[in-house]
């Protein structure tokens, strides 16, 4: 099989299950918990003046690095229960170079992160924007800034994706995989900063805040070279993992 047809393949393995469906209707309800935030929340002293503040554009940043736990999760399920499954066999039978075969589904992975992540932040600017006419504020992120947070949303998700991806098939376990994601982007990180405070600028957060255009501790092209670095570096060791381990 041709590479394409391999990467075909795996997109078709991806939306032919429910996978998909079920983040996707995490990213409607999280939409909708936002929503009712902006026509309900108030400040400590009754005000809803976090709505027409730079807070706007901080609490739609905040999704971007949302997103790349939700999609390292996604990766992580997707190439993870492969291996729990036995699916992954007729692949490597079909494909026998087995480098080729993972980089397609690496690829599959990639685009679906991706597209999770865009639609995700996108369903939460509609909310919030319909939302906000029950208040007295307007939406104060500019276009500019919201093709920014959307751009920020995409990377994350497909930077997620790969991560979690790698780590699946580095570890084969589903929920080793999962484990190792959360680690990995939630709990890992914040006791580095702990350690070493100069690391506070280099975790997904902080990374994501700087691409999203929140934040200018970082660079944006320094930023986007270390977040892809999160996932190219699991997805590597993944990779590796695949051609020197028989699958049985």
């Amino acid at each position: 099989m041709t590479w394409l047809r391999l990467v075909r393949s795996e997109i078709r393995k991806l939306t032919t299950t429910k996978l998909p469906l079920g983040f996707l209707a995490v990213l409607v309800l999280i939409a909708g918990i936002d929503a009712a935030v902006v026509m309900f929340g108030t400040d400590m002293d009754g005000s809803k003046a976090f709505i027409a503040t730079a807070a706007d554009q901080q609490s739609l940043m905040a999704f971007a690095f949302n997103a790349m736990l939700g999609t390292g999760l996604f990766g992580a399920i997707a190439v993870a229960r492969e291996y729990g499954h036995h699916t992954v066999v007729p692949t490597y039978l079909t494909s026998p170079r087995r480098m080729r075969a993972g980089l397609a589904q690496l690829t599959a992975v990639l685009l679906g992160g991706a597209l999770l992540g865009l639609v995700g932040q996108t369903l939460i600017i509609a909310g919030v924007a319909l939302a906000l006419p029950s208040t007295e504020y307007a939406f104060l992120v500019s276009a500019g800034g919201l093709a920014q947070i959307l751009a920020a949303s995409t990377l994350a998700g497909a930077v997620g994706a790969v991560l979690g991806a790698g780590l699946g098939a580095l570890i084969r376990n589903l929920g080793g995989a999962v484990t190792a994601v959360v680690l990995a982007l939630f709990m890992i990180p914040p006791l580095v900063v702990q350690l070493v405070s100069d690391a506070a600028s280099w975790i997904p957060p902080a990374l994501s805040g700087a691409i999203s255009g929140v934040t200018t501790d970082v660079s944006v092209g320094a930023a986007v070279a270390a977040l892809l670095l999160y996932g190219v570096l699991p997805a590597a060791a993944g990779l590796v993992a695949v051609q020197r381990r028989d699958v049985v």
